[in-house]
């Protein structure tokens, strides 16, 4: 199983289960349907989160993923097997077809998966970014309890959180025993998290607070109480006791075990194709030298010039351009989520259904400066942009329409909703599987795409654009740097705040996150300069013809395609508007 390929961008991504079973496989149903049918019965099984995120019809809401190396193992035999069964099955020849997306989809996720046991993620997912409680307990959050028989459920999943945490520990444990740990930089605080969980309006406590059911209520209390406490202090306790003290010194992957194999293995399951660690450190160079010419125009024009790495420090510092207060920072991004709303059409003849949502971040997960939560299946509950508004006075204006734009509209919300509410016209898999190359590809690109629908109204809210894409171009220095040229956290902290108009305090846990996450960071850039290579390909070669609500439609109709597999749509789809043309 590997959460990071999945569609749930909470950190670290969910894994699906608990849907309604596949329909059944007929003397008609092509190898590859009946393989994905076979595959997604299996996960289902396997797993049970994505039924209560996606609010899918007919999943149970009892259960916790089996996160035991037992469980693992299980899968990954299941895994073996199915990828035998593809030397069996020819690849679909028609482009965008159901069989074309599902075969290529399974297929990639399942050689990914293999190639990355490698990395024993399993083993060390103990970090403020990787660990289980960044995003375990956000299902509780959205658990059902309209009826007695829901509210069953509720109580039987929280009981079963301890077993979760206790399997975290062993995991963890084995880990040390074998050589493997999470960089103990980007663990220290992770005690100080767990034990913000363990408060009077704990995220645990949440289905009982959303009903009126006494007994209910006094129920999941006396499970919080007698149960998940003690087991949120035992992970808590074992990290601050006996983990961190073991905790590798050294930063990059290649320390743990097979780590330099690691690495490649992690970059191609990310961006979804091979990209050598020194051609990423290249890439990541040239585009941050051409976002900084860019904010150089704008500073000249708007701001009398200067340094560009003193002025992005400046838009975090100088009182004019951050915020006086909470309620601030949430209206600055109410107010755009509404603009881009009404701009969408222009740019798109498909939209979704499901609504967004923008809420502040709970305490316990307030780690970055934004991300996003998927809407139901169904379109009707909508996503939710979580956002940091702490510290008001230390964050600028600049990036706050750039960030939106990249988890709402056109971004991961707009890609991902359309995704789920695909219904019957591609294979289930095609609305949960997701990959990092494509997904934030496309969402690094909505917030340049923002720019020529005109959604940065003020010079400030365009330097925060670039100051987030020369952060993304960045991450390719620096992920590069961190584990495979010898880099030190200060080197890559100095490097980004150079090249960033993030806020200090973001800028430190963004590092962590390249630290304890590697790869994974490089995904964007390389992911959304595919995507502009593929759109420049398109309007050169049908010129005046060149729809561009056609051309995104195209891009985002067929789920989290793979970068190879995009390529080869949209290609596809500029042979097919000359032949319209003619």
């Amino acid at each position: 199983m590997r959460p990071a390929r999945l569609l749930l961008t909470l950190g670290l991504s969910l894994i699906l289960a608990g849907c309604h079973d596949p329909s059944p496989t007929t003397p008609e149903t092509s190898p590859i349907e009946a393989l994905a049918d076979e595959y997604l019965a299996a996960w289902m099984e396997q797993d049970s989160l994505m039924g209560t995120y996606y609010s899918i019809e007919g999943s149970r809401h009892d259960r916790l993923p089996d996160n035991s190396l037992a469980g693992l193992t299980a899968w990954q035999q299941h895994e073996d097997a199915w990828l035998a069964r593809f030397e069996t099955i020819e690849k679909p020849a028609e482009v965008g077809s159901r069989d074309w997306v599902t075969y290529g989809l399974l297929k990639d996720e399942l050689e990914a998966s293999r190639a990355l046991r490698v990395c024993r993620n399993e083993l060390w997912q103990a970090s403020t970014t990787t660990s289980w409680h960044t995003w375990v307990p956000f299902v509780f959050d959205l658990q059902p309890v309209e009826t007695p028989e829901l509210r069953a459920q509720a109580l039987t999943r929280l009981a079963a959180v301890p077993a979760y945490i206790d399997n975290e520990i062993a995991n963890l444990r084995e880990g040390l025993t074998l050589g493997y740990s999470a960089p103990r930089v980007t663990v220290e605080a992770v005690p100080r998290q767990v034990r913000s969980l363990i408060a009077r309006d704990s995220i645990f406590l949440g289905p009982g607070q959303r009903t009126d059911d006494a007994a209910f209520k006094a129920s999941v209390e006396a499970i919080y109480t007698e149960d998940i406490v003690p087991a949120l202090n035992r992970y808590a306790d074992f990290i601050e006791n006996d983990y961190l003290a073991q905790a590798r010194a050294a930063l990059a992957v290649s320390d743990n075990p097979n780590g330099e194999a690691c690495y490649p293995a992690l970059i191609q399951s990310f961006v979804t194709k091979a990209v050598p660690a020194d051609e990423i450190h290249a890439v990541g160079l040239e585009q941050v030298a051409k976002i900084r010419e860019e904010i150089q125009v704008t500073m000249d024009e708007h701001f009398g010039g200067g340094d560009v790495s003193e002025f992005l420090r400046r838009v975090n510092e100088d009182p004019a351009f951050t915020f006086e207060s909470e309620d601030a920072v949430l209206k600055y991004s109410t107010d755009a989520l509404d603009a881009a709303k009404a701009a969408m059409p222009r740019a798109f003849g498909t939209l979704p259904k499901a609504d967004v949502l923008v809420k502040p971040y709970p305490e316990f997960a307030a780690s970055g400066s934004g991300e996003y939560h998927s809407s139901s299946e169904d379109g009707t509950r909508p996503g939710i942009f979580y956002i940091a508004v702490t510290d008001p006075a230390g964050r600028s204006k600049s990036n706050q329409l750039a960030t939106l734009h990249h988890e709402t509209y056109p971004g991961h919300h707009l890609q991902g909703a359309i995704a789920l509410e695909l219904g019957d016209t591609q294979h289930t898999l095609a609305r949960y599987l997701w990959n990092s190359g494509y997904g934030e590809g496309w969402a690094l690109y909505s917030e340049r795409l923002a720019d020529e629908l005109g959604l940065y109204p003020t010079p400030l809210d365009r330097i925060g654009l670039y100051s987030d894409q020369i952060a993304r171009a960045s991450r390719l220095v620096m992920d590069s740097g961190l584990h495979t040229m010898g880099w030190t956290r200060q080197q890559a902290v100095d490097y980004m705040m150079d090249n960033s108009g993030w806020a200090a305090v973001d800028i430190q846990n963004e590092i962590d996150r390249y630290i304890s996450w590697p790869g994974q960071a490089t995904s964007y850039m390389l992911g959304m300069i595919e995507l502009r290579r593929l759109r420049t390909l398109a309007e050169s070669r049908l010129g005046e013809g060149f729809d561009l609500r056609g051309f995104h439609d195209r891009v985002v109709s067929m789920g989290s395609i793979t970068l190879p597999m995009l390529e080869e749509s949209v290609t596809d789809w500029i042979t097919e508007e000359q032949g319209a043309e003619q």
